[in-house]
């Protein structure tokens, strides 16, 4: 799968690019990036570009290339991950490794996240130092392992120890954002500027065990029932923090009245539940970045299958509002009807800005309009995490900018990570000219 004929690849299509990365299985665990991440410096190298590898492990490297510009702007980051989820137990209409063309669109794990992403910002730095670009500022380009588990191995072991390779760099592009989003029959371009914080957390239920033969009403099982049932019942309090008002008022002064009000009444806690239940399936947009969510995924316990267990394990996914503490959210979940005696205890927290910088918003704005005259760019609070939490221990503010035009019955948020996961090719060569225009107007307005 992963013998690829180099001398073939044509470097400007994107589309043929996202084909060859997606035919590399680094679904993560165990990553195995090395083979894909050779290929990318192989390319580079043919256009002779000079490229960086570093690893903490040897079959987990990052690579790092840079354009050189006049120094008149700091540098700007371009940073994508090649690792990818499993496809485990999933039923897929085509390949998920065959990086195949269907009905207009490139099939496989990885197309969306983010190999998608990945080979727009191929495409257009290979182009921009094809056509010798007069940069105001240097553009690095970073393909990094390990986001899917954390980034451990990938962009926070090049913060924590390859720092010198990014020095001077306020703004980067990254995951996720830039997808077109239709409300209200205007066309939004959602731009990521925020994200919730990861905030991983670990509930330890226990009881005396005994016999499966005898009841227990008060076992591990019954208090794992209702702990399941009163996180799926639960609605955490409404938070109007500056990340969502960016985008809540951002999108609001571009609808009709009613729809205007509709949506600004979000922002007041006391009308968020009934506005976001009028809402419908739109609603579930709004509804992560107004408030903290924890969701359970691992349960562990039991061990044979005639002995109540004696202790279960349940690990859930937190994510934290920008500004919030694991402390605040355990403390709401037991304000919530989650029973104290549910002893939780953080596995991992990593913190995210408190507020975006939003100097580098305008040039992406210009570009996207420029690209598509019905756009209206609005800045985006990201419910998930991406690697732009470890750039932002050096300073540096992300932009998640992967423009894509997407048809509406393209359900974007339910395509990652699931089956089926694809990206219609007219969408990779639109983000791929996007990101050039960045790349070629960067440093002369808005960014300095």
């Amino acid at each position: 799968m992963n013998d690829v004929s180099h001398d073939s690849l044509i470097y400007e299509s994107p589309e043929t690019i996202l084909q060859q990365l997606i035919r590399f299985n680094t679904t993560n665990p165990p990553g195995n990036e090395a083979a894909c991440v050779q290929f990318i410096q192989e390319m580079l190298h043919q256009a002779g570009i000079e490229t960086t590898i570093v690893a903490e492990v040897e079959d987990r490297p990052n690579l790092i290339a840079r354009l050189k510009g006049s120094g008149e702007a700091p540098p700007l980051l371009m940073y994508g991950h090649v690792d990818v989820v499993g496809v485990e137990k999933q039923v897929w209409s085509h390949d998920p490794f065959g990086g195949e063309i269907h009905d207009g669109c490139v099939w496989g794990r990885g197309s969306l996240d983010m190999k998608g992403g990945v080979a727009m910002m191929l495409a257009a730095f290979l182009r921009a130092h094809a056509q010798r670009v007069e940069l105001q500022g240097d553009i690095i380009l970073a393909i990094v392992c390990d986001e899917e588990a954390g980034g451990d191995r990938g962009a926070s072991y090049l913060a924590d120890h390859h720092a010198h390779h990014f020095e001077g760099v306020r703004y980067a592009i990254g995951e996720f954002g830039g997808f077109s989003l239709q409300v209200s029959n205007r066309k939004f371009y959602p731009i990521m500027v925020a994200e919730k914080q990861i905030c991983w957390l670990r509930a330890t239920l226990r009881s005396e065990g005994g016999h499966g033969s005898l009841g227990h009403t008060e076992g591990c099982m019954a208090q794992l029932g209702d702990l399941l049932q009163a996180l799926n019942e639960i609605k955490l309090p409404v938070h109007a923090t500056p990340a969502a008002a960016y985008m809540i008022e951002s999108m609001a002064a571009a609808l009709p009245m009613v729809q205007r009000l509709l949506l600004r009444g979000l922002l007041r806690p006391r009308m968020s539940n009934i506005i976001l239940k009028l809402m419908g399936d739109k609603g579930r947009l709004f509804q992560p970045l107004l408030r903290n969510t924890v969701s359970a995924t691992i349960v562990r316990g039991g061990e044979k299958i005639n002995v109540h267990p004696s202790e279960i394990i349940v690990e859930l996914d937190g994510r934290l509002l920008p500004g919030f503490t694991p402390a605040q959210l355990i403390e709401e979940l037991h304000e919530q009807s989650v029973h104290r005696n549910v002893m939780f205890e953080l596995i991992r927290h990593d913190a995210c800005p408190t507020s975006p910088d939003m100097g580098m918003f305008g040039l992406l704005s210009d570009v996207l309009r420029e690209a598509d005259p019905d756009a209206v760019p609005v800045p985006m609070l990201l419910p998930g995490g991406t690697d732009a939490r470890h750039f932002a221990r050096l300073g540096i503010q992300t932009y998640g900018f992967l423009p894509m035009p997407l048809p509406d019955d393209m359900k974007f948020s339910e395509l990652i990570h699931a089956a089926d996961e694809r990206v219609p090719v007219n969408a990779i060569h639109f983000g791929a000219r996007a990101i050039y225009q960045v790349i070629e107007k960067y440093g002369q307005s808005h960014s300095n």
